[in-house]
């Protein structure tokens, strides 16, 4: 017993020695560096078109490849003051753009097919917890050259005068996929991992609401013209109909196009272009 007192009576010694060398003599002790300070630029704003509603609100911030946004106090009274517009001023309805990087491209996540629109919906989930109904809040997304990623996201108001383009909802009730699941002017049907996820829950949700329909909307560019472009959109909808119908979905599932009419952004950019062509999914 006495030699195990020793014994650690000489570790607690040689520790203590071994501190007292390196810190106190050598002084190779430093504190650990501080962490980086949060800095964020205060240049988000609420805009109605052209109309700056709110502004001076840091922005939004998010870690590498992640869609939940990292909160400070500024961005919660952000949320907090866009819910209480859209509450008082229930017929507007709110877009929120997400962005990405570059280096982003490639990345899915659950049923959205970038993530910069992934994004948009976890901050849309916050308005959501703050009593703003989901169909009062639509997605967009943009691909940004900003590296550093410091204006993650835009907020804009719609006006009361119908917009030229068409509002994309992106919630499991009305869920859109762009042309990346066709090949160019093709109708053959190449589904993504973040449709077939969708998919597979489609098929679920219809096995236990057999009162629910599906329908199937293909849209397209403005390139060609009106006929060539509704038949390019229906057959693109009968080929995602037949993916479900391969699928075991037994509900009836309705088939539309609605060609060029109905773009949700501008037909002069190819990114533009890219976002009309697309098939929308409605659960009704």
């Amino acid at each position: 017993m006495r030699a195990l007192v020793v014994f650690l009576f000489f570790c607690g010694y040689a520790l203590f020695a071994r501190w007292y060398y390196v810190c106190e003599i050598k002084q190779r002790c430093d504190p650990a560096p501080p962490a980086p300070a949060d800095i964020r630029l205060r240049t988000l704003r609420l805009m109605s078109k052209d109309t700056v509603l709110l502004q001076g609100y840091d922005q939004f911030a998010f870690d590498s490849t992640h869609t939940r946004p990292r909160l400070n106090a500024d961005n919660e009274a952000f949320l907090d003051t866009v819910a209480g517009y859209l509450r008082l001023f229930p017929q507007k309805k709110l877009t929120i753009t997400g962005l990405y990087r570059r280096g982003e491209d490639s990345l899915k996540v659950g049923f959205y097919e970038n993530i910069g629109v992934a994004r948009a919906a976890e901050v849309r989930k916050l308005l959501m917890q703050r009593g703003i109904d989901e169909q009062q809040i639509s997605l967009d997304y943009e691909r940004t050259t900003d590296s550093l990623l410091r204006e993650p996201l835009r907020f804009n108001a719609l006006p009361d005068i119908p917009d030229a383009f068409d509002i994309v909802q992106f919630s499991f009730t009305n869920m859109t996929f762009s042309d990346a699941n066709f090949a160019f002017n093709s109708d053959k049907f190449i589904p993504g991992e973040p449709f077939k996820l969708y998919a597979d829950s489609v098929k679920t949700y219809l096995a236990l609401n057999p009162e629910k329909t599906l329908t199937v909307i293909g849209h397209t560019d403005n390139v060609g013209s009106d006929a060539y472009n509704l038949n390019l959109g229906l057959r693109r909808a009968k080929s995602a109909r037949t993916y479900f119908e391969e699928l075991g979905v037994i509900t009836a599932i309705k088939v539309a196009s609605e060609g060029k009419r109905r773009p949700v952004a501008s037909n002069n950019t190819d990114e533009g272009r890219q976002k009309n062509r697309r098939v929308n999914f409605v659960l009704e």
